[in-house]
C-alpha cells in the first residue's frame, strides 16, 4: 500500500469522525474499525502509525464516561504499537503503559476474554522488553498466567497453546545459573508438551509445527543428566515440524528448523548404543542441513542468520575432514540396519 493511499484513507477516517449525523461514541468506534483495517496484515510500519494515530483521535472523539469504549481503543492502540518494527523499545514502552492503562477498566467492565488477550498482549511486550534489559520477564510470566486463566485448554485452545509457547520460552530466557534453572527448565519442558496436548497435526499444523520445533530446543539445551535421551527426543521433535514446515511452502520456517536439527545431529553420535564409535554420519547430516539452510537465509534476505549457519558449516567441515577415514562408518551401517527394522 502507498503512502499516497494510507494518507487518502486517514483524510477519510478523519472526516468521517466529524460527521454531525454521528455521535461521539459511533465516531470513535469507527475510526477504531478503521484503525484496525489498517492493523491487519500491514505492509509497511506506515499503516502502523497511521493506526496509532486514528486510536488517538478516536480518544479524543470517545466521551470521558465511557470507559469500557476508551479501554477497549486503548488496548488495540497498544497492538499496533507492539507491531512497529524499531531499533530500540519506544514503541514497546509505550504499549505496556498503553495496556496498563486500559486494563483496569477491562477487569471491572470488560469482557473475560478481552481481558486475557490484553494480558496475554502485555505478557509478549513485557517479555519483548525483558530481552532488551527495560523490564523482568518474572512479570510477563505473570501476566501469562492470568490470561490462562480465562484461555482453558477447552474453551480457547489457539489461544492456550499460544500461551504456553510464550510461557516456555519466557522460562527458558532466564538465567540458570542456580538449582531454580533446572526447575524453569524442567516447566518449559511441560508447557510445550501442554500445548501439543491440545493440538494436532491435522488440525492445527501451524500450531502444532510451533510447539515440536520449540520443544526441539528445549529439549537440547535442558541441563539434564540424561543429554543422550533429550537430544533423541529433540530429533524426533524436529522431525515432527518438519512434517509441516517444508521448503517448498513454508522456506523460512523449515530453515530454521533444520538448523535446529543440525546443531542437535553435531554432537550425537551415529549408534546412541555404542557413542565411542563416532558421529561422522550425523556430522555429514547436520553439514548439509546448515548448507540448505544458508542457502534459503541468503535467497531471502536474512543475512544474520545466513552468517551463522555459514560458520556451522564451516565448523563442521573442519570437523569431518579432522576425522580418521574409517571413523563414523560401522556406526552408519548399523543406524541404517536399525531404521530399516522400524
Amino acid at each position: 500500500m502507498t503512502t499516497s493511499i494510507i494518507a487518502d484513507e486517514i483524510r477519510a477516517a478523519l472526516s468521517a469522525a466529524d460527521d454531525v449525523d454521528a455521535t461521539p461514541a459511533e465516531r470513535a468506534e469507527m475510526l477504531m474499525e478503521i484503525a484496525m483495517g489498517l492493523q491487519q496484515q500491514p505492509r509497511s510500519p506506515d499503516q502502523l502509525h497511521s493506526a496509532v494515530t486514528l486510536y488517538d483521535k478516536a480518544l479524543t472523539v470517545c466521551p470521558q464516561d465511557m470507559r469500557l469504549l476508551r479501554a477497549r481503543i486503548l488496548a488495540r492502540k497498544a497492538t499496533a504499537l507492539q507491531a512497529i518494527p524499531e531499533q530500540g523499545t519506544d514503541a514497546l514502552e509505550q504499549a505496556r503503559a498503553t495496556f496498563e492503562e486500559s486494563i483496569p477498566t477491562l477487569i471491572d467492565f470488560g469482557k473475560p476474554e478481552e481481558l486475557a488477550e490484553a494480558e496475554m498482549n502485555l505478557g509478549l511486550v513485557i517479555q519483548n522488553l525483558a530481552g532488551a534489559g527495560r523490564a523482568r520477564i518474572t512479570d510477563a510470566i505473570s501476566a501469562y498466567q492470568r490470561a490462562l486463566r480465562v484461555f482453558t485448554k477447552t474453551k480457547y485452545p489457539r489461544e492456550f497453546v499460544i500461551l504456553q509457547n510464550n510461557l516456555a520460552t519466557a522460562f527458558l530466557s532466564m538465567p540458570m545459573t542456580d538449582e531454580r534453572g533446572k526447575m524453569r527448565e524442567a516447566l518449559a519442558v511441560q508447557a510445550f508438551e501442554e500445548g501439543l496436548k491440545v493440538v494436532s497435526l491435522i488440525d492445527h499444523p501451524t500450531e502444532y509445527a510451533m510447539l515440536q520445533n520449540n520443544l526441539g530446543n528445549a529439549l537440547q539445551y535442558v541441563s539434564s543428566s540424561h543429554t543422550l535421551e533429550n537430544n533423541l527426543r529433540a530429533l524426533d521433535a524436529y522431525d515432527e515440524a518438519l512434517k509441516v514446515r517444508t521448503h517448498e511452502t513454508t522456506p523460512l520456517e523449515y530453515a530454521n528448523t533444520i538448523s535446529n536439527k543440525a546443531n542437535c545431529l553435531w554432537n550425537l553420535p551415529d549408534d546412541p548404543a555404542n557413542p565411542d564409535a563416532g558421529n561422522r554420519a550425523n556430522l555429514t547430516q547436520a553439514n548439509a542441513y546448515y548448507r540448505e539452510a544458508r542457502a534459503i537465509f541468503m535467497d531471502h534476505g536474512d543475512l544474520d542468520k545466513a552468517r551463522i549457519v555459514a560458520e556451522a558449516v564451516d565448523q563442521t567441515q573442519r570437523e569431518i575432514l579432522m576425522l580418521p577415514a574409517t571413523n563414523g562408518h560401522g556406526a552408519q551401517q548399523s543406524r541404517a540396519t536399525g531404521a530399516s527394522k522400524q
